[in-house]
């Protein structure tokens, strides 16, 4: 019989269920208002409905249709009972997170960012080249800030400040209240990448190849990684580590101080999904159809499970279950210890969306053109 691994044994910790009834009380946000979730690993710590022991009860709750499909960037972000979503109609679309009725929807132009929600606004990217705020509650328009070409990056919000890249190569800060520029740099390619801020520094990737470290106030420069590739990936920070992948077919580790690399891991192509980080795992999806589960220290591969097709959609982990869709049209649920799964849902065309967990259901958009939920039966 073979030993166990440390890995395996910290991931058989790290996953142990909580005795019925004791459930500690959480600390963080059970919201789900960005892309990355507030603490740039999207994952959600405080899911504590759905769970390895149930989520192969989960079902169709509501869908709504939008008029567009929901592309590879766009991914439903939840606050305050609302969910919010672009669409490739031009339309941006707040949702009754438990019913998917539409409470109000407005027209920001061709869009495939998902959306900030913080002080009130909603925060968002447009393929017409500007970054809108909008009211929460009615969907007015709040102030605009027109860039040099379309923005497919999803707007980060830290202090004040909304942080996000465009494809006119540069990366943006702005005053979250009125929309003005505080700085900007410029990188040598597109940013899709959705920034990722963390200890004063906005961690963001280009198509020039690099991961670069700006600081958060100024915009001055920290480092910057160069892959040989498209970074496509949003990165993940979690212990002091940034992780993002690479169209070099890379998984990345850099010390998130001085960039300097840890450890690398090669998927076997092109590593455009975003990582997401629990409990010392990194877990990210591949083109080649593969999602992994890799060691946070060392990059050793854990497990992974093969889907039907590319993965581009990005990891959501909560409670012990991955969260992920995959462009053979299926949203899966994982076993985030063993990748065994749990449960599967097949929509009408691919899903390159990332799914979102909160108060125990998952959202996620299709191709179909349309936004799901599923909650247990």
């Amino acid at each position: 019989m073979k030993r166990m691994s440390v890995a395996a044994l910290i991931l058989c910790a790290c996953f142990a269920p909580v005795a019925r009834g004791q459930q500690p009380a959480c600390r963080f946000s059970p919201l789900w208002a960005e892309f990355h979730k507030h603490n740039m690993m999207r994952w959600n710590r405080c899911e504590n409905v759905l769970s390895v022991h149930n989520v192969s009860n989960l079902a169709l709750k509501w869908s709504y249709t939008t008029g567009g499909e929901i592309a590879n960037l766009i991914s439903p972000t939840v606050a305050g009972g609302v969910v919010y979503i672009t669409s490739n109609d031009d339309m941006l679309y707040a949702l009754d997170a438990h019913t998917g009725t539409k409470l109000w929807s407005d027209n920001i132009g061709f869009s495939v960012s998902s959306s900030a929600i913080a002080h009130g606004l909603v925060y968002v990217g447009a393929g017409d080249y500007n970054v809108y705020a909008l009211k929460e509650s009615t969907g007015a328009k709040q102030w605009s800030y027109l860039t040099g070409n379309s923005v497919y990056s999803s707007p980060a919000v830290r202090n004040g400040v909304i942080y996000v890249g465009s494809d006119d190569f540069n990366v943006y800060a702005l005053k979250a209240s009125t929309g003005a520029e505080l700085w900007k740099v410029r990188t040598n390619g597109l940013v899709f990448s959705s920034p990722a801020v963390a200890n004063g520094v906005v961690y963001v990737g280009s198509f020039d190849g690099n991961l670069y470290a700006l600081d958060a106030k100024t915009g001055a420069y920290r480092w910057s990684y160069d892959t040989g590739n498209y970074v496509d990936s949003s990165p993940a920070v979690a212990n002091g580590v940034v992780y993002f992948g690479s169209d070099d077919f890379n998984v990345y580790a850099l010390k998130a101080k001085t960039g300097a690399m840890l450890w690398s891991y090669n998927a076997g192509d092109y590593v455009d999904s975003s990582p997401a980080v629990m409990n010392g795992v990194v877990y990210v999806g591949c083109h080649n159809g593969n999602v992994y589960a890799l060691d946070a220290g060392t990059g050793a591969k854990l497990w992974s499970y093969l889907t039907g097709d590319a993965v581009l959609s990005s990891p959501a982990v909560a409670n012990g279950v991955v969260y992920v869709g995959s462009w053979d049209n299926n949203v899966y649920a994982l076993n985030a210890r063993t990748g065994a799964k749990l449960w599967s849902y097949t929509t009408g065309s691919h899903i390159g969306s990332s799914p979102t967990v909160a108060d125990g259901v998952v959202y996620v958009g299709s191709y179909d053109n349309k936004v799901y939920a599923f909650g247990l039966k």
